[in-house]
């Protein structure tokens, strides 16, 4: 029996705009489960993007509860967020957000360093086997500027693991790479995710969806459909391919 990490109960995100309330999250409740990698598709404009940032509490919900690991994090005192966020979640956008003027792994060292439990010797340490797993370790004392998009995209999954988050949350992390970053970038991610990293990711990529083991559907803001898979396997791609895309053309993608 799987056990969820996160809860969703009614959530609600509305904006109103001249005078009339848009509803991004139209009252979505889901859970994500331990050891899934959750892939949340649909539409522009169907409140994906909303939805993941409600989720890890980088906006708050109009109306409805999130829990992780059972703590109801609306609760949470603003500090006691930041905290949860830094600890427990790690993040990864479409643009890397690494700063420029700090090498690869400075970069990866300066997230570490907010842990002030471990040492200085135990960061690095971690910092420099997590760069060398994400095949950025001979760029490690070069600049953002200096290294390709997909090295880029690589080191800043690197620092969303530095701390051993619960979660990571992907925001379209492979919109602005070509073909070849996105595939090595996409099969790190079911690497980490075999080895028991907790994933929600959302794309309007059919190449980032197949390695989900759960996709959601979203549509005007709800959850409309939902498919499990087993565990990605490269050999199986094509025939995976095939399987989300008569899924998604059902959802009338």
């Amino acid at each position: 029996m799987k056990v969820p990490v996160m809860r969703a109960d009614g959530l609600c995100k509305s904006f109103a705009i001249g005078g009339i309330q848009n509803h991004v999250l139209d009252r979505i409740s889901t859970e994500l489960y331990d050891g899934d990698f959750t892939v949340v598709m649909g539409p522009s404009g169907a409140g994906k993007s909303t939805l993941l940032y409600v989720l890890s509490g980088m906006d708050v919900p109009t109306d409805g509860k999130v829990w992780y690991r059972e703590r109801e994090i609306q609760n949470l005192k603003e500090k006691e967020m930041a905290g949860l966020r830094a600890k427990e979640f790690g993040f990864v956008f479409q643009q890397t957000h690494l700063v420029s003027n700090l090498t690869l792994l400075e970069n990866v060292l300066a997230a570490g360093f907010l842990e002030k439990e471990k040492s200085e010797k135990e960061i690095r340490t971690r910092a420099l086997k997590l760069l060398s797993r994400m095949n950025v370790e001979e760029a490690k004392d070069r600049l953002p500027s200096q290294v390709s998009g997909g090295e880029a995209q690589r080191a800043a999954i690197a620092r969303a693991m530095i701390r051993k988050p619960g979660m990571i949350f992907a925001d379209e992390p492979t919109g602005a790479l070509n073909k070849k970053n996105t595939e090595e970038v996409l099969d790190l991610l079911a690497e980490l995710n075999r080895d028991g990293q907790n994933i929600l990711m959302v794309t309007h990529d059919v190449r980032a969806a197949i390695r989900a083991t759960r996709l959601l559907y979203l549509e005007d803001g709800r959850i409309i459909g939902e498919m499990t898979l087993k565990p990605y396997r490269k050999e199986d791609g094509r025939s995976r391919e095939k399987q989300v895309e008569a899924w998604l053309s059902s959802m009338e993608w």
